[in-house]
């Protein structure tokens, strides 16, 4: 199996091989997590750190649920009251995490690059859970092995992303690696939800979605992240789901075995009507959050093999 990284920070420095190295192996553990003994060893002896300096619930539950299927001692550092807020430094706590000895470090920061910073500083393998509009990596490979179990292939598809493109580390995350496996691409949303210069990634852009949804294979929809707007880029909810959200009559545009995806949290009645949500013979979204833990327990599995066999030839930094 091919997976060179020490880190995992980003789908931007992966190899295709590598990408489906990941997928490969996440396959396993989707059979290991439906059978009556969901556990293995892989991670045995191992200690892996959760920091979350943003509010999360699925990412967050995830990696923990992951980590402790696979063997590891797996702690949650509370960042919402840690030292940070009395005026600790990232480089601080890094050197407070290398004093503990971990060995997985998974970490989402509201700041893009503050992931890549700590994996500097720190003397152990780091994920990133999503750094400001950076990146969100776990979350765009769970997608890919999603659309390869319901499609049965990963190439040479039509990708319809869909909502607030500007605001969202999964969008990036997702045009980098569905673009690097030679799928085409369309971003659907106003153009006040489009970052500049995105035809730059080799992407096909529309505002209309009937248009953008033409014979599309996969609906992947986006969150509306009020949290990160700071003006008025839609004119209210009502008239965004009237032109953006998905309903049963924007849908009929696609092709009738289109599936239908969101991350999560969904603004049912924003970005999607519930009934297509719902909808099992359209929807993945469950899918996609079973997905999830075995993407991670990959990930993890993968960097800890080059953390022990660095460590064991004496090359970790």
């Amino acid at each position: 199996m091919t997976f060179r990284a020490k880190h995992l920070l980003g789908i931007e420095p992966l190899a295709p091989d590598e990408i489906r190295t990941i997928l490969d192996l996440s396959e396993q553990y989707v059979d290991l997590n439906r059978g009556a003994l969901k556990h293995s060893d892989v991670l045995s002896g191992l200690t892996q750190i959760n920091m979350f300096f943003e509010n999360s619930t699925r990412t967050q539950a995830s990696f923990e649920l992951a980590g402790k299927r696979l063997g590891a001692d797996v702690m949650n550092m509370s960042m919402q009251a840690s030292s940070i807020k009395k005026g600790e430094t990232l480089i601080d706590t890094a050197l407070t995490l290398n004093a503990m000895h971990p060995d997985l470090l998974v970490v989402r920061h509201p700041h893009s690059g503050a992931v890549d910073l700590l994996a500097q500083k720190v003397n152990c393998a780091v994920l990133n859970a999503g750094d400001g509009r950076h990146e969100h990596p776990t979350q765009a490979l769970l997608d890919a092995l999603t659309i390869r179990r319901a499609k049965g292939r990963l190439h040479r598809l039509n990708i319809a992303i869909c909502g607030d493109i500007a605001h969202s580390r999964v969008a990036r995350s997702n045009i980098l690696l569905l673009g690097k496996l030679e799928n085409r691409i369309r971003l659907i949303g106003p153009p006040t939800l489009m970052p500049a210069g995105i035809a730059e990634f080799g992407v096909e852009v529309y505002d209309d979605m009937k248009q953008g949804l033409q014979d599309v294979d996969v609906v992947m929809m986006l969150r509306l992240q009020r949290e990160r707007m700071d003006g008025g880029f839609i004119p209210s909810e009502r008239e965004y789901y009237h032109r953006f959200g998905l309903d049963a009559e924007k849908l009929a545009y696609a092709k009738e075995d289109a599936i239908v995806m969101h991350p999560g949290p969904m603004n049912r009645g924003v970005e999607i009507d519930g009934e297509i949500a719902d909808d099992i013979n359209r929807s993945v979204i469950q899918e996609q959050v079973e997905m999830g833990v075995a993407v991670r327990m990959a990930a993890m599995d993968l960097l800890a093999r080059n953390l022990r066999a660095q460590k064991a030839e004496g090359v970790w930094a």
